[in-house]
């Protein structure tokens, strides 16, 4: 038996084929190129599908049904994504429009509680009873599990953890409201972190000029961390406040929940314990629980990128 999961992000939509084993068999990924119509998402996601099952000669009838974690708030019982911000859709009838064009039973789960699920069945979160896995991307996604099963509310909108505020009346968000956790710690708002100490900086003070070819439309999530790297003094500087922002959310989160663990991932953990110790650091200083004999661990998410296509593959099976 053979599963099939697709990962719906905001800059790239990534689909694979899974053994029960919870092995990637291949993988396949588009650009997601918002914003762009409901209709066109949709080809693309179908598209990816039969790429991967002519590759591996997989028939569709080998596979039991089709799992898709979305952005924003998913009504996993109606199959609609009832809004997502970072892709500018709104009540987008998901489900039936993937039924209709490939004749299969579909699961449809929130992005990051499908990588949440992903790393609760194959990854670090194993065996716990309580984890939360953060996703940082363009946004910041989160998949809560407590007591083993996916928490979602009464709405099936729970963990949405990337729009609490942390900086009253910051940075505005795509949500609506302004200083929001994902404008500060997501790789987009490092991005934004970075182009702001730049508009403020001499270009020989600093070597990120040099690296991104004096152009700050260069600038990305691995600027400020190279930069860093070399001993720039304002790469390292970026790099702290980042850090620091992060922490202030994942601190809250802690606070709030207790889990047992919390798995960190996204292309941003690639800088492993640059990015992981002093955030570490920061929660021991600023939690609540800081005398307690049990803490919460933090993690790199196992699964890396992965997590969300495994999640997705198994929704069909989740009691």
């Amino acid at each position: 038996m053979y599963y099939l999961g697709i990962d719906l992000g905001g800059t790239n939509i990534s689909a694979g084929l899974v053994d029960e084993n919870y092995n990637i068999i291949l993988k396949e990924e588009c650009k997601t190129k918002i914003p762009r119509s409901e209709s066109e998402i949709c080809d693309d996601m179908v598209s990816l599908i039969y790429k991967i099952l002519d590759k591996t000669g997989v028939s569709l009838s080998d596979v039991p049904f089709i799992g898709i974690g979305s952005p924003g708030s998913v009504n996993k019982k109606t199959g609609i994504v009832e809004f997502a911000s970072n892709l500018f859709f709104h009540n987008w009838k998901l489900k039936n429009m993937i039924r209709e064009r490939i004749k299969k039973d579909i699961f449809i789960e929130n992005d990051a509680n499908a990588a949440a699920y992903g790393e609760f069945i194959a990854g670090l979160a194993k065996g716990v009873k309580s984890a939360i896995i953060i996703t940082i991307g363009t946004g910041i996604g989160s998949g809560i599990i407590l007591d083993g099963k996916i928490y979602g509310g009464i709405n099936y909108t729970a963990a949405e953890v990337g729009h609490m505020v942390i900086s009253p009346n910051g940075r505005a968000c795509n949500c609506g409201r302004k200083g929001c956790f994902e404008r500060y710690a997501s790789a987009t708002g490092l991005i934004l972190t970075t182009k702001e100490a730049l508009i403020n900086t001499y270009k020989n003070d600093t070597i990120i000029w040099d690296i991104i070819e004096h152009d700050i439309n260069n600038v990305d999530a691995k600027t400020s961390f190279t930069a860093m790297k070399k001993g720039d003094k304002l790469g390292k500087q970026i790099v702290d406040k980042y850090c620091k922002h992060l922490s202030l959310g994942l601190v809250n989160i802690i606070n709030i929940f207790q889990p047992e663990v919390i798995c960190i991932g996204g292309g941003i953990c690639s800088e492993g314990d640059l990015l992981l110790n002093p955030v570490r650091e920061y929660i021991k200083k600023e939690r609540y629980s800081k005398y307690a004999k049990k803490q919460t661990k933090i993690y790199k998410a196992a699964l890396g990128n992965d997590a969300g296509i495994i999640g997705a593959a198994f929704l069909g099976k989740i009691e």
